[in-house]
């Protein structure tokens, strides 16, 4: 089937409503690795497309440049879609590769919210699954004191996220980012969905501590 036909046909057929991200997931572990294919599917714009194309891209052919194009793109989706493709990309090709790697450690003060969202969600996700939490926790914790409360939303939220889980695998640090969610406030009239773990931070920070220990 030509490239041209073959998008088409995956477009119109993941742009059912009835589509899950399991289906999406299904159709990356059949094709695999096919950049153009992915290319072509991300410039369709459509969401369903993109998450496909995120799975099939070939890491190699990824850097800086193109990773900074995809935010821009990313931007135009709404919150819900924007935080689901930026977590596609960061499990699927930036964590896949050391270099892509290396580049989201850069992307601190990045110009564009969404990398700057994928650092600190970086930096999360690095005490969730290591043995031994990164060195520099102190120094992000200065940095979340300074910036976090005039954060614009989605790194916000991975920025509290990421004191979270200082607070929960750190506790020599839990009493300071306790103290950092007390003052900011954030997140602590939101409703939480039951069976669900407030993002309020010395709520989040006391169950999940509370989990480990039983």
């Amino acid at each position: 089937m030509a490239l041209a036909a073959k998008v088409q046909s995956l477009i119109s057929e993941l742009s059912s409503e009835t589509v899950k991200l399991g289906d999406i997931k299904k159709h990356g572990k059949t094709i695999k690795k096919a950049h153009n294919l992915a290319t072509e599917l991300w410039s369709s714009g459509n969401y369903n497309a993109r998450l496909l194309a995120i799975l099939i891209f070939d890491k190699k052919l990824l850097n800086q440049v193109v990773i900074e194009s995809f935010a821009s793109d990313i931007a135009s989706h709404n919150t819900e879609e924007r935080n689901q493709l930026c977590d596609w990309l960061l499990a699927n090709q930036l964590m896949k590769d050391k270099n892509l790697t290396a580049q989201i450690t850069t992307w601190q003060k990045h110009s564009s919210p969404l990398l700057r969202r994928l650092f600190w969600y970086h930096q999360a996700r690095l005490r969730w699954t290591g043995q031994t939490p990164p060195p520099n926790s102190a120094e992000l914790l200065d940095s979340l004191e300074l910036d976090m409360g005039n954060a614009e939303p989605e790194e916000q939220w991975a920025m509290n996220f990421c004191a979270g889980q200082i607070g929960i695998h750190q506790p020599e640090l839990r009493s300071r980012c306790i103290n950092l969610g007390k003052n900011l406030g954030l997140y602590k009239n939101e409703p939480v969905a039951k069976n669900c773990t407030p993002s309020y931070l010395p709520e989040f920070i006391r169950i999940e501590v509370a989990k480990r220990v039983k």
